[in-house]
Formats: structure tokens, C-alpha cells, sequence
């Protein structure tokens, strides 16, 4: 593919301040060493918002600028004492709209709570907070996060940054847009059904979605059921990424499920030799997932380049009952995202304002039984076994992160992919549901253009627990990755 295929593009981060186009860890870097102030670093970004973001529509609930400017003097005053500072030190931060943030309003995208200001901030953002960010507004996010496409009716659509008339994927989608515009150095997202995964491939950036408990989530009312949404970071480099997840993780009592133990410090680790890592190449599932034409061929695009680099790839089909995996994810999605939003469906003036998703899940979870979901976590349980016994083989798997290219903004979802009908606001995303049900840490890689420009990316899991391989292959990977030179 023609490295021109990012000219959409090049007008919007060509003309970006030379600060936003510095990597995340060189701008805390130069803030520590007081080479650059944090005030000179937040407005270039607040400068890069006034100019890109009335198009894209990737922040919304931004700060008034003068209150953001007087804590990047106060985090300038704090080196100026010499006083000890965090890795995120000074750098602007817009948490995604579906996180508690303390003192600015948390919208989750429903007019529900457009006015709703948390008096308290979930455990992420009070870890992105005491690492010293300055948390500058919010990212846009679908009603609740629900579907792969960012828009709601408080602060409408987010726009793709390489075709603004298509979709941005979602949840994690203002966050995606943001880092793609060089309007966020790094960013923080969300990803229960490839949130973290699909906007990042949207938009040729890194989407991290962790193992499971690697950061804690909380508060949540479901604590001891919460194993699917699980935070994490997007970034424009796996460094960056790696910055953030190491701020991010770490368990928490308020989290019971959250991992204890471990050295956290991945930005720091991610240096690896890449030859001789095998990788399962899963495909479309044996033609189990419908993809559009182009999609599959990017992807060994980007396996060849794992190649390059010293990795062996062989294609797998493991047998497995995908039809049944699927209804398995969509149970446990109604029992978690229906059970969460019940008490508004139970209001017939707030049931008005859900989107038709929103009261589907609900309405899907009255019909369950408890020996429904038992069955669900039967099935996964099995898949689980099935994923160990693919990593007997291979260190990790492969498969495409979207089964579209990001489509016009205008429409909902999908309805139909290469010829197939799509039953559900989210069926057309099914090709993440397998590592969601796994618990494995992901990354999305981008693997290029489409001849309209469009990006793509590719899913590559790994071993329960082992985030750090996934990060170091995936470093491995940019170190050698065209594409990403291609953004401008």
C-alpha cells in the first residue's frame, strides 16, 4: 500500500505545534529536566483542540483553559522545588467519557446524566491524577459505550481522523481521533467488545486492552462479575503505551478481582529479541466471520512483516463451536451491560431516552435464566482450554481486529458484511468476542491502507497474565512498521 494513503491527514498534524508531535515519553522526559515547561507542552495541545477539534469531535467537557494553565504552572513549580514528580508529570490528559472523573461532568453519553459531575474519581484516573497529569476535559464515547462506533446525543459523532465523513469505532473512539490529530500525547480507554482494539485500528494508532484484573476497575456495583470491560491504554507507540499501562496497573482492594503482584515498570522492559516467536494466524475463523474484501489481506501484510522481523506464522483453525462461543458472549454481555442499566429501564421516563441498544441488552437479560448464564460460562470455560492448548504450539495468536472498514458516520452499524446479515448492533464485531471471553492481553497493530485510505489493524494475543511479550512484540513490530511513518 502507498505510504500517500495518509494524505487525508497530513493537513491536520503537519500544521500541529512541534510539541504535539513529540511522543508522550519524550514530553515528560523534557518537562522533568525542565527543557520545556508544562505550560508551553498543555497549551500546544490546547492550541492543537481550538484548531482540529471542532471537525473531528474527539474531546468534549474541555476545561476552561485559564484553570488548566494554572496547574501546569503549579506541576512547573513542583520541579522548580526539586519536589519528586511522576511519570505523567505535566502532560494534558482527557479521560474517556465513560470514566468517574472528580469535579467534571461524566456523561457516559446518555442524556441521562448530562449534567452528572462525580464527586469522586474511579481508581484509574486517581492513579493517571497522582502520576501527575492534568486532565484537561473528556473523550467522546458511544451511550454507555455500547456499539463500535462513537457517537450520543449529548455531544454527537466523532469523526475518523483519516476520512472524517466515516465513523471513529468506539467506544474508545474521541480517545482514538484525539491521539491521531496529535490532540492528546497518550490516551486512556475502555474495551469490553474490542473498544480499546477497533478504534485504534480505525485510526493507525496502538489500542492496548490487558489481561484480565491487570487494572482495576473501580467503582463498579457488579465487582465480583466485572470480567469483561477492562481499562487500558492507546498511544501513538508502544513506549507510550507502555507508559501508561505501567501507571495504570496494579491491584486494589476496592477491585477484587485486580491482579496482585508483578513489576509494572513495562515501559522500561520492552526490549526483546523477536526470532523464533510463533504465531497461530486464526483468520476469519474457517470462514466462520464475515470480512470485508481487503481486510484479511492487510493482515498478512502485516504477519509478513512479523516475518521480516524473525517470527514464524502458521494458520490455524482450532475446533471450536464459534456459533455457540458467540451466543455464549452475547449472554454474559446481557447479563453484565443489562443488569448494570436495569434500574433506568425500569423507569418509563428514562427507558425514553435509552438508545434501542441499550434497552436490547436489557430486554435480552429479563429473558435469561441462571442456568443460562451457568451454560454461558461453560462454554467460555471450555474456550479457555482450547486457547491454552493453542499456546502449547505458539506463543501467540493472530487475527484481523475489524471484519469493516470504517463506514459512513451517518449510520448505526452495519447491517450486512460481504453479503451476510448482521443480527445484532454488534455482530458485525464478533472477531473480538474470542479474546474477550479468553481474559488474554491484546494489542491492535496496525497493518496499513485500503485503496480508499482507510486504516486497518490486526489483534495480536498472548498468554494469560504475559502482557509484557505482547508489548515487546509489538515494539519489535513498530520498530520495522512503515505505516506508522506514513502519518504525517
Amino acid at each position: 500500500m502507498s505510504l500517500a494513503a495518509t494524505k487525508p491527514l497530513g493537513s491536520v498534524v503537519g500544521k500541529a505545534p512541534e510539541l504535539c508531535r513529540r511522543s508522550a515519553t519524550a514530553l515528560a522526559a523534557l518537562i522533568r529536566r525542565r527543557q520545556v515547561s508544562s505550560r508551553e507542552v498543555v497549551s500546544a495541545f490546547l492550541d492543537q483542540i481550538d484548531a482540529v477539534n471542532p471537525r473531528y469531535n474527539a474531546i468534549v467537557a474541555l476545561r476552561p483553559r485559564a484553570e488548566v494553565l494554572a496547574e501546569a504552572d503549579a506541576a512547573d513549580a513542583a520541579i522548580a522545588r526539586g519536589e519528586a514528580v511522576g511519570p505523567l508529570h505535566g502532560l494534558p490528559q482527557a479521560i474517556k467519557d465513560l470514566a468517574l472523573t472528580k469535579g467534571l461532568t461524566t456523561t457516559f453519553g446518555s442524556p441521562l446524566f448530562a449534567d452528572f459531575v462525580p464527586p469522586a474519581d474511579s481508581v484509574s484516573v486517581e492513579r493517571i491524577r497522582k502520576a501527575g497529569a492534568i486532565i484537561i476535559g473528556k473523550t467522546n464515547t458511544p451511550e454507555f459505550g455500547l456499539g463500535s462506533h462513537t457517537y450520543n446525543p449529548v455531544y454527537g459523532a466523532t469523526r475518523n481522523a483519516y476520512d472524517p465523513s466515516r465513523t471513529a469505532g468506539g467506544s474508545s473512539g474521541g480517545a482514538a481521533v484525539a491521539l491521531a490529530t496529535r490532540m492528546l500525547p497518550v490516551a486512556d480507554g475502555s474495551d469490553f467488545g474490542g473498544s480499546l482494539r477497533n478504534p485504534a485500528a480505525f485510526n493507525n494508532i496502538f489500542g492496548f486492552r490487558p489481561s484480565q484484573g491487570r487494572v482495576p476497575n473501580a467503582p463498579a456495583l457488579e465487582s465480583f462479575l466485572s470480567q469483561f470491560g477492562y481499562e487500558g491504554p492507546m498511544a501513538h507507540n508502544v513506549e507510550d503505551l507502555a507508559l501508561l499501562l505501567s501507571v495504570q496497573a496494579g491491584y486494589d482492594a476496592r477491585a477484587p478481582l485486580s491482579l496482585d503482584g508483578g513489576d509494572h515498570r513495562y515501559a522500561v522492559r520492552l526490549q526483546a529479541d523477536p526470532r523464533c516467536r510463533r504465531i497461530a494466524w486464526l483468520g476469519d475463523l474457517g470462514g466462520h466471520l464475515a470480512m470485508e474484501p481487503g481486510i484479511l489481506d492487510l493482515c498478512r501484510q502485516g504477519l509478513s512483516l512479523l516475518g521480516e522481523i524473525g517470527c514464524t506464522v502458521e494458520e490455524t483453525v482450532p475446533a471450536f463451536d464459534f456459533e455457540k462461543l458467540w451466543r455464549a458472549f452475547v449472554t454474559l454481555r446481557h447479563l453484565t451491560v443489562g443488569g448494570k442499566l436495569k434500574p433506568l429501564h425500569d423507569d418509563p421516563g428514562k427507558r425514553a431516552l435509552l438508545k434501542p441498544e441499550a434497552q436490547w441488552e436489557i430486554e435480552g437479560g429479563y429473558r435469561l435464566s441462571a442456568y443460562d448464564v451457568y451454560a454461558a460460562s461453560e462454554t467460555r470455560t471450555a474456550w479457555y482450554a482450547t486457547v491454552l492448548k493453542l499456546f502449547e504450539t505458539c506463543d501467540y495468536l493472530a487475527l484481523p481486529t475489524a471484519q469493516v472498514f470504517p463506514f459512513p458516520v451517518e449510520e448505526h452499524w452495519p447491517r450486512e458484511v460481504a453479503g451476510r446479515h448482521m443480527d445484532s448492533y454488534h455482530r458485525w464485531m464478533e472477531v473480538v468476542a474470542p479474546v474477550t471471553l479468553s481474559g488474554c492481553p491484546v494489542i491492535s497493530l496496525p497493518v496499513g491502507f485500503d485503496g480508499r485510505s482507510l486504516p486497518m489493524g490486526m489483534q495480536l494475543v498472548g498468554r494469560p497474565r504475559d502482557d509484557l511479550s505482547v508489548l515487546q512484540l509489538a515494539q519489535a513490530y513498530e520498530q520495522a512498521c512503515p505505516w506508522l511513518a506514513a502519518t504525517p
